[in-house]
């Protein structure tokens, strides 16, 4: 069995392949004809954008989810993982998840099952220890937050 500092090394070179992996190959980075949600997030100090697209269903639950915009790797893969996570979500989840993902980027202690409900939004935990790149991965679901806070019904 490897030691701990190798396990460490190992997980982070994990979370750095997960993190670089959606910012070169983003999930759902495509222009939305007729959304329902539209948010745009900018983050004046580095120059980040992201657009945040959203389909709802009747019940409000998201059908469809896309993103465009630049950035950083951590700001772009973060919206990546995002429009995958919460697709066929209902808006109540999405905001509890957005919650958990905040907890987690500021170093706040979260529990396993919440570490499960973000799935590879994990690898963005590293993040924490530097306060600056928080803005980058909090980008897309403060744009979230925004877009959902503009939607009446929910």
């Amino acid at each position: 069995m490897s030691s701990s500092n190798t396990s460490f090394n190992e997980l982070d070179d994990i979370y750095q392949d997960i993190i670089l992996d959606h910012y070169r190959h983003p999930r759902n980075k495509a222009k939305m004809p007729d959304p329902d949600l539209v948010s745009r997030g900018f983050n004046p100090f580095c120059g980040d954008e992201v657009i945040l697209m959203i389909k709802l269903s009747t019940e409000n639950q998201i059908n469809t989810i896309s993103f465009t915009g630049q950035g950083c790797s951590i700001s772009q893969a973060s919206a990546s993982i995002l429009t995958e996570l919460i697709k066929g979500k209902h808006i109540k989840e999405t905001m509890e998840i957005s919650n958990m993902f905040r907890n987690l980027v500021k170093g706040l202690s979260i529990g396993d099952e919440e570490l499960d409900k973000l799935g590879e939004l994990e690898a963005l935990k590293g993040v924490s220890k530097f306060p600056v790149r928080i803005k980058c991965a909090l980008l897309p679901w403060s744009t979230l937050e925004d877009a959902i806070s503009t939607n009446k019904a929910s």
